[in-house]
């Protein structure tokens, strides 16, 4: 039996779906995708839960793309962005209110999933980067979650740089709705808020702040796959499996 990469459980109202892939910084693989949306089915079609926690084990929310899946996938000409436009879209179109609790770092694709998600609280020491150009790619995919939240400037300046950043400027910008030192009690608090709405008037609350991504998601999926197929792709992955500087740095620039 396959080993379960989110784990879900649900009580007084709320189905918490947690990460746990710490062995690999509870990367995006197939199988995490797959168990993930698995977890949101499941939480879609019990009419006792409210609303949907994003939970995490380990000290990493999410690392982005497997890297390494990526890679192997890659040498067969595919790259594995349809499972994760699959993912968004239902995180996005679910009618059940989603909160991430992140309670560490986040990176590239995970910071699409804060994104999609309806509230989002981390903590104040938590960094989050979107690191895709360091790569030799873009982060197409979730600029469908991403770009609707953060400011025109600061999208600019941290897909430009890849630069990390911390948990009180993701909400300033409006990647996060607060970062806290007491992640769990604000959490709760939200919760304990969400759970008294009524499940028709919050799916219709949700509609009406929601708007279409299933077709920008296919169109950013293939932007996506021609990046992470390109030469720039392949050696910017290829660099970081081991751990070394790409190629396109000039000598003596690469952060230590």
């Amino acid at each position: 039996m396959a080993e379960e990469l989110v784990r879900y459980s649900a009580e007084q109202g709320v189905a918490t779906l947690t990460l746990d892939s710490p062995a690999n910084r509870n990367a995006l693989s197939t199988a995490l995708i797959s168990d993930f949306i698995a977890a949101i089915d499941r939480a879609e079609a019990d009419d006792s839960v409210r609303a949907l926690l994003l939970d995490h084990t380990g000290p990493v929310f999410c690392s982005g793309a497997d890297l390494k899946e990526t890679a192997a996938a890659r040498e067969a000409g595919q790259v594995p962005a349809a499972a994760l436009v699959e993912l968004l879209a239902r995180l996005v179109e679910c009618p059940k209110p989603v909160v991430a609790r992140v309670n560490g770092p986040a990176r590239a694709g995970g910071l699409g999933l804060i994104a999609a998600a309806d509230i989002a609280v981390c903590s104040a020491s938590a960094t989050f980067a979107f690191t895709e150009v360091r790569l030799g790619v873009v982060p197409a995919v979730i600029s469908a979650t991403v770009l609707p939240r953060l400011t025109s400037r600061a999208a600019a300046e941290l897909y430009l740089t890849g630069a990390v950043f911390d948990g009180e400027r993701a909400a300033g910008i409006g990647l996060v709705t607060a970062a806290v030192s007491d992640v769990d009690a604000t959490v709760r608090g939200y919760l304990d808020a969400l759970v008294l709405g009524a499940p028709g008037a919050l799916a219709g609350a949700k509609a009406l702040l929601r708007r279409p991504v299933r077709e920008e998601l296919d169109r950013l999926a293939t932007l996506s796959a021609s990046y992470f197929l390109s030469p720039e792709g392949r050696e910017g992955v290829q660099a970081f499996a081991e751990k070394r500087a790409p190629s396109w740095v000039p000598e003596g620039r690469w952060p230590k």
